[in-house]
C-alpha cells in the first residue's frame, strides 16, 4: 500500500525552546523532528498524536500540542519516492508544536531512528536536513511568545 503525500511535523520543544531531534536509521546523520505521513481516515490532528507516540513513547494528551496552520509543499527526495504512487512527486506537510515543560525522556523507535538529542532552538535548526523542518524551528521563539 502507498503512502498518502500528505504528512505531519512536530517540533517537540520545551518551554526554553530546547528542541528534540531524530536521527534517521535509514540514513545516518539525517536529524529531524518527528515526521509522519497521515494513514486512510485519520485527521492530522490523530496523524500527530500516532506519530508522537511511535517515534518517542511520549503521549501527546499530556502536553500542549498545537496546530500551527503552516503547510509546506515539497518535493519528495527521490530517494523515498518509491513508498508513494507512481505518479506522486509532492507531499504537503503540515506544522504542529508539542510543548513540554522540560526536556523528557525519549523512547525512540529502533526500527526508524537511531539516536535522540535535545539541541537549542538555533543548534536544532542548523543541524536537521529538512529546509522546512530548519524553518519551523526558527519561528517557536515568535511563537512561544504567543501562548
Amino acid at each position: 500500500m502507498y503512502k498518502i503525500p500528505v504528512s505531519v511535523l512536530v517540533i517537540i520543544h520545551t518551554a526554553d525552546l530546547q528542541v528534540l531531534l531524530l536521527e534517521r536509521a535509514d540514513h545516518p546523520g539525517y536529524w529531524q523532528s518527528v515526521t509522519g505521513s497521515q494513514d486512510p481516515g485519520e485527521t492530522l490532528y490523530q496523524t500527530a498524536f500516532r506519530e508522537i507516540a511511535e517515534e518517542t513513547g511520549l503521549n501527546a494528551a499530556d502536553y500542549a500540542l498545537t496546530d500551527w496552520h503552516k503547510e509546506n509543499q515539497y518535493e519528495i527526495y527521490e530517494e523515498w519516492r518509491w513508498r508513494y504512487g507512481p505518479d506522486v512527486r509532492f507531499n504537503t506537510e503540515h506544522v504542529f508544536g508539542l510543548r513540554l515543560p522540560a526536556v523528557v525522556p525519549i523512547k525512540i523507535a529502533a526500527r526508524e531512528h537511531l539516536n535522540a538529542i535535545w539541541l537549542p532552538w538555533q543548534q536544532a535548526a542548523r543541524k536537521v536536513f529538512s529546509s522546512s523542518n530548519a524553518e519551523a524551528i526558527l519561528e517557536l521563539p515568535s511563537r512561544s511568545r504567543r501562548t
